[in-house]
């Protein structure tokens, strides 16, 4: 399995087609190759957030028309739990716009992981950094799963960050692996970073011990307002590449094709499936950006053959076809 830098920027250059052939072996090694695990991420605090990450909608220092808003009733959350599972969702995320969360405003957040817990879903939260003590109450409470993103690579990170460093964030995902919650981690690319950025980002990715249960790859969505709206992003071919040297490095991760899908034309998302995606958010918003429908996500499944997953640790499928 490649892990240090040189060896995956090897898988980079490797001709697509070898590359591909590389990853659905050890895709099919670990995984069903025509299954997905569907998630749902709703935003539970909206806005207002004090980082100055350049990517993010709903930092308070970008004018892109982000309302700051308060932290949603848990009872509401639930409810649209509810509404996620019936529609296929076995996973749900919430996610806040802090640099982190205070502890009052962490009461609410365990509510909401409780009730959605009982509901049979598997629980993730994204709240930013955590404080000594916090990650243990949110284990207790149910969480399953921390998503807390490295973003890019060491060396690109303050080229789209200036208010925390890298090591904050791996400060937060080691109190997470020390709670026993499951670290789901991964990074946005198309934020002008080269090549070796990502093959950085993925050999950070690689070397954790263990390595993250979940990795999203997040094409950038350029939202206006924000310092990176005018970037010219990723060229899709490239975009295929880092999902297949992700799957490749990291064998045994749901690697989550996340935000920018909903720019993705099916053939490029059926190349990434192809690649070893196997996760997926449904629903027609990822926080405040634009996500496909449900309904075109099943279209496409369908198209594909694709099934979705139940809940981890059922070793089961929700709707598998007949052969």
């Amino acid at each position: 399995m490649p892990t240090s830098l040189p060896e995956i920027e090897n898988l980079f250059d490797l001709p697509f087609n070898d590359l591909l052939f590389r990853a659905q072996q050890v895709h099919r090694q670990h995984f069903d190759p025509n299954a997905v695990q569907v998630s749902t991420l709703l935003s539970v605090k909206t806005g207002g957030c004090s980082e100055d990450c350049g990517y993010c909608s709903q930092s308070a220092r970008h004018k892109t028309g982000v309302e700051n808003e308060k932290l949603m009733d848990a009872q509401e959350v639930i409810t649209l739990a509810k509404a996620a599972k019936a529609k296929g969702a076995s996973r749900f995320c919430m996610g806040a716009a802090w640099r982190g969360p205070k502890d009052k405003d962490l009461a609410g957040v365990l509510a909401m992981v409780k009730g959605v817990k009982a509901l049979g879903m598997e629980t993730c939260a994204t709240l930013g950094m955590l404080k000594p003590g916090q990650a243990e109450l949110l284990s207790q409470a149910g969480l399953d799963y921390y998503n807390h993103n490295l973003d890019t690579s060491r060396d690109y990170y303050g080229e789209v960050i200036g208010t925390h460093n890298y090591e904050d964030r791996l400060d937060t995902l080691n109190k997470v692996r020390e709670a026993g919650i499951k670290v789901c981690c991964g990074g946005i690319v198309g934020m002008g970073e080269e090549r070796r950025h990502r093959a950085g980002l993925i050999a950070e990715l690689a070397a954790m011990d263990p390595a993250p249960e979940s990795v999203p790859i997040n094409m950038l969505v350029r939202v206006p307002g924000t310092p990176l709206e005018n970037n010219s992003g990723i060229d899709p071919i490239e975009f295929v590449r880092t999902i297949a040297v992700a799957r490749i490095s990291l064998p045994r991760s749901m690697v989550r094709l996340s935000a920018g899908r909903n720019e993705m034309p099916e053939p490029l998302q059926a190349l990434c499936f192809l690649a070893g995606a196997n996760s997926i958010f449904y629903g027609d918003k990822l926080l405040t950006t634009p996500n496909p429908e449900t309904d075109k996500d099943k279209q496409l499944f369908e198209k594909l053959g694709i099934y979705p997953l139940a809940p981890d640790g059922t070793g089961q499928v929700l709707e598998k076809k007949q052969a």
